[in-house]
């Protein structure tokens, strides 16, 4: 089946089977090899990808769901010699350690960053009508999608209330 999809700013056409996941038609079809895939079954989170924005886990999704659709990888958010701010500060806080997890935590971070921007509660926000706290806590919360088997999670937490600010939380939501 030929669906087209825009991959990080770029029309990409393709021709798969209907039943080909979207990691797979990237991975396998495109040679994005960043986004991982690790359980198979939307459990860790090591495949997540923006779609029109939002996180999704792309080993459950079919890429014919997704014809026309704007799909961001961790490919899209930087590159060598020109990180992101989440990129650079998952370095600079060590927020990995083998790294399988990391393309996919970043990605999620990104995501979830633009939520509490929203004003998106979450299940441990105390106000459903106020603006989420950017706390430990929710972001505990949030990124609970995402497994890290060497449990870099303070390096990750640290990196994410670094980056914050740069990825377009505002001032004052990331000092509280």
């Amino acid at each position: 089946m030929k669906i087209t999809l825009s991959v990080n700013g770029e029309e990409r056409s393709l021709d798969v089977d209907p039943r080909t996941t979207l990691l797979d038609a990237l991975r396998d079809h495109l040679d994005m090899t960043g986004s991982k895939k690790g359980c198979d079954h939307g459990q860790c989170g090591a495949c997540t990808m923006l779609v029109n924005g939002r996180r999704i886990n792309s080993c459950l999704a079919l890429a014919v769901m997704h014809e026309g659709d704007e799909v961001t990888t961790i490919e899209g958010l930087g590159e060598p010699g020109a990180l992101s701010p989440l990129q650079k500060a998952f370095v600079r806080h060590d927020g990995y350690q083998c790294g399988y997890c990391t393309p996919g935590q970043i990605v999620s971070a990104k995501a979830m960053i633009a939520e509490f921007s929203n004003g998106w509660p979450s299940y441990v926000s105390d106000d459903l009508e106020a603006a989420p706290d950017f706390s430990e806590a929710e972001i505990k919360e949030r990124m609970s999608g995402n497994l890290c088997r060497c449990s870099a999670y303070p390096g990750i937490c640290a990196a994410i209330k670094d980056a914050a600010p740069e990825e377009g939380l505002n001032e004052r939501e990331a000092a509280e």
